[in-house]
């Protein structure tokens, strides 16, 4: 049995195994820290830096962050939420984020959490960027301007053989989001579903079943994003 080690976030005390991701260890207690790259069991990535919480004072990234004993989180302070609030508003100036048009409006985790947040006009000029869309291989479009590289999909969609049919090329201002066309051509339905969900954006869309999913059903439609939780921090 793993080792449990007690700790708090915003001065309530909870318990967890020891090592396990603050991110995870907050969620098994009903506490909702928001991410963008995070999953759980995949490798921690540490890439959107939305879930920053205060750790004994300092700022960290609760996906990365392993919980100790005594340790002592912040998680919902002025300060905090203003950095989760100017991190979303960098998202949607940086990429080209039209959410009426968008195949994932209502299941996009970007857009709820501009909600969350209650993102208005952004603070940062818009950049407009424009990257080209890959319609090339048979079961997705790779729409580019709504990557916030988050590597979700580098980490998680893989071959028979592990390797990776996403990637990324360049670097900087020349980052962008690149598709195996090889490994892709022989994606299965259900590794074209799993791409379109796990992508937290509307950058990965599987052909011909656009806007299947109603007004009133989708993901956010009743409900917010961490509202699943028992303590909404």
């Amino acid at each position: 049995m793993s080792e449990k080690v007690k700790f708090t976030i915003d001065g309530k005390e909870f318990t967890a195994p020891k090592g396990q991701l603050i991110v995870d260890a907050a969620a098994d207690n009903g506490v909702y820290i928001p991410v963008l790259c995070h999953m759980r069991d995949l490798i921690p990535a540490g890439s959107c830096r939305i879930c920053t919480v205060k750790v004994n004072g300092r700022d960290m990234a609760a996906c990365t962050t392993p919980v100790d004993d005594g340790m002592e989180v912040q998680n919902n302070t002025d300060e905090l939420l203003d950095i989760r609030k100017a991190i979303v508003e960098m998202l949607f100036v940086e990429g080209n984020h039209f959410c009426p048009s968008c195949e994932k409006s209502g299941n996009c985790d970007l857009q709820a959490l501009g909600y969350k947040y209650q993102m208005m006009v952004p603070r940062f000029p818009y950049a407009f960027e424009r990257r080209e869309l890959d319609a090339t291989t048979p079961k997705i479009f790779l729409e580019r301007n709504r990557c916030i590289f988050c590597k979700r999909c580098v980490r998680l969609i893989k071959d028979d053989e592990s390797k990776s049919i996403f990637a990324f090329k360049g670097r900087g201002k020349t980052l962008e989001i690149n598709i195996d066309r090889k490994l892709a051509a022989n994606m299965s339905e259900e590794q074209a579903k799993k791409a379109m969900e796990i992508c937290p954006v509307g950058a990965i869309l599987r052909k011909e079943v656009g806007f299947i999913e109603p007004i009133g059903t989708r993901k956010y439609d009743k409900v917010s994003i961490g509202s699943d939780l028992k303590i909404n921090s």
